[in-house]
């Protein structure tokens, strides 16, 4: 976790986490204080009734991001993001300005045009935030740098809700809220001149000012690279559903907690920690690299915490007299509560960071921002229909622990829908598992498999488990040449089979099955993909390297591609090798946490890509060590 810490102190991330998250503080700061002003003093203001006011500044809050978002991602790809970071923050500092005004004034319009203007500055950020990561952080430190980025923003959220209520309850005159905000964003404005320079991918771009069009047009380039936009839904599901608990938070605390006003700041601040938590250990737990296995293991916590939530919220405290913090926190029944809403950030923070990282490598840099923007206008648009589907669930008489309850039920239904559609989440959910669950895996070299572009990997083949620690260990999806018959093995043969890999047999054992499966590599390779092959046929019998067949030179004759060849090594007499002449015949024969590594070679040129060479290779690789 030192390594994600270390990047505040680097000054490519520092001032730029210091800009958002003062940024988001502002946003709940000025929010939440005019929420609680106009729910207490709402005589001096309007004759609305404050829980229509309330549910009035969200919904202006939200409508740029409907408006603008799909703007503000042109402008991320056409200018220098840290230019436009500072122009936002200039923005802020003068929309408190307009804000002071409506205080002065006590007009509510005003107000609401300052609060519209807010929603205006997010919106532009937005795209800025997430796009510029990738242009100052490296491949290995973009989940630490989203962890924080998450963290941050939701601890930004939390303190800057607390200010706004304790501002608005402490100051004599309500005018003194937009001075703290001014204060706050002039604050941003410096911390923001410290951001490094990040040079537009497309400054040749027209800018295009129809709202409808453009949008559309994102959504379309976001939808160019299917496992991209099923992140974006992915994450939009996730900010639909915080946002429903979290919107519950007050009258759950009330009716069925039957607490007061405190317990809504304790259940908001467990929830933010979770979140933190959670965010905080994807780095150590994804080995620094973009590790979507982490993101069923997050919707599965999800489901499973929400579902207990239900089960957990008692009955007995609703209709009590408002319980204060201590007396509350003395009731049983409310530490499960708080356990649960505490491992639903710990899982909501493994299932977003790695989603927004996915998002992030795996984007056009050319279309990054618009991406970005793209899945900004998709957030607001869950977060609405989940506000408008609470309502009516809650309007038909539904409780609050039982619409926590149902939510968790739609959330499993719509993880199943979505790693229908794109396996690859699964499937390294399954790797992610095995490594971390049964090995102790330690990689070298793992720089020499290309970020993008074809290429062959070639390696060893110890045990069945080879190609799942190896997809495990990969940064990108592999596509494996394999012999047939390991796809009849129950759990490995459904792994295989959903991640693309091509089944292979023997020319003597069914010649079509192989120049099908010669073919497809080839396909694989001209759309750019990554092929894994095992050039000795067959597992091992002894432990020792067996030669390497001419099938890699025949791959190599119609794509030339560099190839990559990789070393496994202390798999030899684990469970899934045939050290016993029977593999998987034994349980748990070393243990648990066994050792084993995999070595990553530099890739070797097509035209010396010989079966010897590369079995000289991997035999270097590997070293004594079966």
């Amino acid at each position: 976790m030192s390594g994600q810490f270390g990047l505040l102190k680097q000054k490519r991330f520092r001032p730029f986490f210091a800009t958002q998250f003062l940024g988001a503080f502002n946003d709940n700061l000025f929010k939440n204080a005019l929420v609680v002003l106009l729910t207490f003093q709402a005589a001096h203001w309007t004759t609305l009734k404050p829980e229509l006011l309330a549910n009035l500044a969200a919904g202006i809050f939200i409508l740029p991001f409907f408006l603008f978002s799909a703007t503000a991602g042109q402008l991320a790809d056409k200018y220098d993001k840290a230019m436009l970071a500072r122009l936002v923050k200039v923005l802020e500092m003068a929309i408190m300005g307009v804000a002071a005004a409506g205080f002065f004034l006590t007009s509510l319009p005003v107000l609401m045009v300052a609060l519209f203007l807010l929603g205006c500055h997010s919106t532009l950020f937005g795209p800025v935030k997430y796009a510029i990561m990738p242009q100052h952080l490296h491949e290995d430190e973009l989940v630490g740098g989203n962890a924080l980025i998450e963290a941050g923003t939701f601890v930004a959220i939390l303190i800057g809700t607390l200010a706004g209520g304790l501002l608005a309850g402490s100051v004599e005159h309500p005018a003194w809220i937009a001075v703290g905000g001014f204060l706050v964003a002039a604050a941003g404005y410096l911390t923001s001149r410290g951001i490094p320079v990040a040079p537009p991918p497309a400054p040749e771009l027209k800018v295009n000012l129809n709202p409808l069009s453009e949008t559309w047009r994102n959504i379309a380039f976001a939808r160019q690279n299917r496992t991209v936009f099923l992140s974006i839904l992915g994450i939009s599901w996730f900010w639909l559903y915080g946002a429903l608990f979290l919107a519950q938070f007050p009258a759950y605390a009330k009716f069925v907690l039957g607490g007061g006003e405190s317990s809504v700041t304790l259940l908001l601040a467990t929830f933010t920690v979770g979140i933190g938590v959670g965010s905080m250990l994807c780095e150590r737990m994804s080995g620094k690299h973009v590790e979507i296995g982490l993101v069923p293991f997050g919707s599965i916590g999800l489901t499973l915490f929400g579902l207990d939530l239900y089960f957990a919220s008692p009955d007995a405290l609703a209709g009590t007299t408002p319980h204060e913090l201590l007396a509350l926190l003395s009731i049983p029944a409310v530490w499960r509560v708080l356990f649960d809403l505490m491992m639903l950030g710990v899982f909501g923070g493994f299932f977003i960071v790695p989603l927004y990282a996915l998002v992030q490598v795996r984007s056009s840099p050319d279309h990054r921002a618009r991406i970005i923007a793209a899945n900004n206008i998709l957030n607001a648009l869950f977060m609405v229909v989940g506000a408008l589907g609470a309502a009516a669930l809650l309007g038909k008489g539904l409780s609050i622990p039982a619409l926590f309850g149902l939510a968790a039920l739609l959330n499993a239904l719509v993880a199943i829908y979505i790693y229908g559609l794109v396996p690859e989440f699964l499937l390294r959910f399954v790797a992610w598992l095995l490594v971390k669950a049964v090995y102790r895996l330690r990689t070298t070299g793992l720089e020499n498999i290309p970020q993008e572009g074809a290429a062959v990997l070639v390696a060893n083949h110890v045990s069945f488990a080879d190609a799942v620690v190896i997809m495990g260990a990969s940064p990108r999806p592999i596509r494996f040449v394999m012999d047939h018959r390991i796809f009849k093995t129950p759990l490995l043969g459904f792994v295989f089979r959903h991640c693309g890999a091509i089944p292979i047999a023997s020319a003597k054992e069914d010649p079509a099955m192989m120049e099908a499966a010669f073919a497809e590599a080839a396909r694989a390779l001209a759309d750019g993909d990554l092929v894994g092959i095992f050039p000795e046929g067959n597992i091992t019998a002894d432990g020792e390297l067996q030669p390497f067949r001419p099938g890699v030179s025949r791959i190599l004759a119609s794509h030339p591609v560099p190839v990559v060849p990789m070393a496994l090594a202390g798999l030899w007499g684990s469970f899934f090798s045939r050290v016993d002449g029977v593999a998987m015949k034994t349980p748990f024969r070393r243990g648990l946490f066994s050792d084993i590594a995999l070595h990553v070679g530099a890739p070797v040129p097509a035209v010396e890509a010989t079966p010897e060479h590369l079995q000289a290779q991997v035999r270097t690789l590997r070293g004594e060590c079966r």
